[in-house]
């Protein structure tokens, strides 16, 4: 006998998932009995870090604006079994190139071809992935959290200037899209992250803890709990908000 639509677990569809950020928001809401849809342009890892099969995991590039929307058709064949509904999409994402020797790369010293790479993962994408899910979403009363950055919004020691004006852009669309997804049911809003303590941090992000008034980093989990919260009843009344994670950094 077929579920109904109450009776059915959630689905959230997740970018990025492989480490830091993305690896604690697929525990989080695991452990709360949601399905979590992973996508990667990597194929799925016999050693995954979480409970999930190849059923859960999606390969798609991205950078490549096709490929994506080949992975949209993918994701509705397997939103079938539950209803055809999603009831999260986050959007997390993100790429910011390096120099040879591992340094930030302003607005100068940045390839075109690496500005056009990190917008179409970290901004483009996201609008790609929401358009094609909308159907899906709005059935659902679903929500999309777009990942955004400190970055976004000042000039940062080591994100790149590509990076950060991208997530600067996504904020933007952010606002957009909570404007235009609302009427129908669909709530959008954005967490920006600051120092986060990830296997990924650049030398010397120690030094920054002492503009963090609470100093210390953040933790991926901590960033995880603020996505499970957008994404449910809890938040219900929050729509086109960016929630600032950094312990006041941004203050």
């Amino acid at each position: 006998m077929a579920l109904s639509p109450n009776e059915r677990r959630r689905v959230m569809l997740l970018t990025g998932a492989s480490r830091g950020i993305g690896h604690a928001t697929v525990k989080r809401f695991s452990a709360a009995g949601w399905r979590v849809i992973t996508c990667s342009r990597h194929p799925f890892p016999e050693n995954c870090p979480w409970e999930m099969g190849p059923e859960d995991h999606l390969q798609v590039d991205l950078s490549d604006a096709a490929d994506t929307m080949r992975a949209i058709e993918e994701v509705r064949g397997r939103l079938e079994a539950e209803g055809g509904l999603l009831h999260a999409l986050v959007n997390n994402a993100g790429i910011s190139p390096k120099g040879p020797a591992g340094e930030r790369l302003g607005a100068l010293g940045t390839d075109f071809a690496d500005w056009q790479r990190v917008f179409q993962v970290n901004f483009f994408a996201t609008i790609l992935l929401a358009r094609g899910l909308r159907e899906e979403l709005a059935q659902a009363r679903g929500s999309i959290v777009n990942v955004t950055s400190i970055a976004g919004s000042r000039v940062h020691p080591f994100a790149g200037a590509a990076y950060g004006t991208s997530k600067a852009a996504l904020a933007g669309l952010t606002r957009e899209m909570a404007a235009d997804f609302g009427p129908i049911g669909v709530r959008v809003n954005a967490i920006s992250p600051g120092e986060i303590d990830t296997s990924i941090l650049s030398p010397g992000t120690e030094k920054l803890v002492e503009q963090i008034p609470q100093r210390r980093l953040g933790t991926p989990d901590e960033v995880a709990k603020a996505i499970y919260f957008l994404c449910t009843e809890a938040s219900s009344y929050v729509n086109g908000a960016e929630l600032h994670i950094n312990g006041g950094q941004h203050v």
